[in-house]
């Protein structure tokens, strides 16, 4: 893989990840509509080390609590602020784990990687995402999130295994929907997307193991520098224009591309 590609890869994953617009949406049109070599297994576990690394320094006030509470989380224990953030992310996490392993194992995630089916979730979610955003009530805030409403946001979390949907997305959508204020409903799917990532990249970290050599550590490395920076700037922007401005804007861009990604799919 050339060094321009390596670096397109891990640019367009780190905008992407935390974006509601899809990173694997993007990462699996690039080679589809450019022609471009697939980067591969290994590069997709690089980037998802730097996108995790952006996301954990940015809320690190909210993971140490998460992780202070953890411990007394895993024995049930579940009497403080940080042990209930632990259990939430936890119960949130569980869905995705359990039936993303069973479309892997089955082959299915690998079928559903066509640019028909992402152009019709960048567009259908799209818009179930500034419907949810307009409609929803702003009555919650991240302080609020207790057990059920993270069991829900774990279900819609699941449907970010159909590539194209966006797994922040369709997180804030669902937040949205239970009355989270924008700020914190991105906030909370951007914590939910930690152990998700981990639990994507130990996943995929199994189907490479093996493969690695000087030179795709090298590339690896690359890849996750240029994926945390991009990463950070991107969230680093995006919670600072949910202060002033709604997710329009992103809508705008998901009907936009599903609708050319349908007519290049069907024409």
């Amino acid at each position: 893989m050339s060094l321009f590609q390596l670096i397109l890869v891990a640019i367009i994953q780190g905008i992407t990840e935390f974006l509601p617009i899809s990173s694997s949406g993007h990462l699996i049109l690039l080679p589809s509509l450019t022609g471009m070599d697939d980067q591969g297994l290994a590069i997709d576990v690089a980037v998802h080390v730097g996108t995790l690394g952006a996301v954990v320094l940015y809320f690190w006030s909210d993971v140490k609590l998460a992780l202070a509470g953890l411990p007394s989380a895993l024995r049930g224990r579940i009497d403080t602020p940080q042990s209930r953030l632990a259990m939430a992310l936890i119960v949130a996490t569980i869905p995705t784990v359990i039936v993303g392993a069973i479309l892997h194992l089955t082959g299915l995630s690998s079928a559903m990687r066509s640019v028909a089916v992402i152009g019709w979730t960048m567009l259908g979610f799209g818009l179930l995402l500034y419907w949810m955003d307009q409609k929803g009530p702003q009555t919650k805030e991240a302080a609020d999130w207790g057990l059920r409403d993270a069991a829900i946001l774990g279900l819609w979390q699941v449907l970010a295994l159909i590539p194209g949907t966006s797994r922040s997305g369709i997180c804030i959508t669902g937040a949205r929907h239970l009355g989270y204020t924008r700020e914190d409903g991105a906030r909370i799917a951007m914590l939910m997307s930690i152990p998700t990532i981990i639990a994507s990249g130990a996943l995929l970290s199994l189907d490479v193991i093996g493969q690695a050599n000087a030179q795709l550590a090298k590339d690896s490395a690359i890849a996750a520098v240029f994926a945390f920076v991009s990463a950070l700037l991107a969230l680093s922007l995006m919670m600072r224009l949910l202060r002033s401005i709604s997710f329009t804007p992103y809508v705008i861009y998901r009907v936009i591309l599903g609708t050319i990604l349908l007519i290049v799919a069907y024409s």
